[in-house]
């Protein structure tokens, strides 16, 4: 039974975000982007109350911008997605999920090195490549556990 439900249009959206965001890191780096966005649909806690789909969860707003810098600056518009990636949304969908970002439901490349211990007050979970993995603090979203 997979994780969330997802129309032929998300699992395509999902692909081309995955690309747009971690083609550059591989299979396991688009993976991991997935698991993030798969966890903002599921989590209905802190900031993705009211987030129900994948599509809300890539085009979600906040703080006057689009969450996923993908969407601001055009880039997961630039190319179709491939079969490839499309196989890999689906697997996420389907409740693939893999640490660092298991439960994370943020993560961001930094322009330091490293990663900062928390991001916006949440833990740091692990990174992958170029990318930081943050999931929320004990007790605040524990629907992101589930499933």
């Amino acid at each position: 039974m997979p994780r969330v439900r997802a129309r032929s249009h998300e699992v395509d959206e999902m692909a081309r975000m995955m690309r747009a965001e971690a083609e550059g890191e591989g299979k396991q780096g688009m993976l991991y982007v997935g698991n993030v966005i798969i966890n903002r649909v599921v989590a209905q806690c802190l900031d993705f109350k009211g987030v129900t789909t994948v599509h809300d969860a890539i085009f979600q707003v906040q703080g006057g911008n689009f969450s996923f810098e993908a969407v601001q600056k055009g880039n997961v518009f630039y190319q179709r997605s491939r079969t490839s990636e499309k196989r890999l949304a689906q697997q996420n969908i389907n409740g693939w999920r893999d640490h660092p970002a298991k439960f994370a439901l943020w993560y961001f490349n930094p322009t330091a090195p490293g990663c900062p211990p928390t991001w916006y007050d949440q833990p740091h979970t692990g990174a992958f490549k170029e990318h930081c993995f943050y999931e929320p603090k004990p007790g605040t979203c524990d629907s992101v556990y589930r499933g």
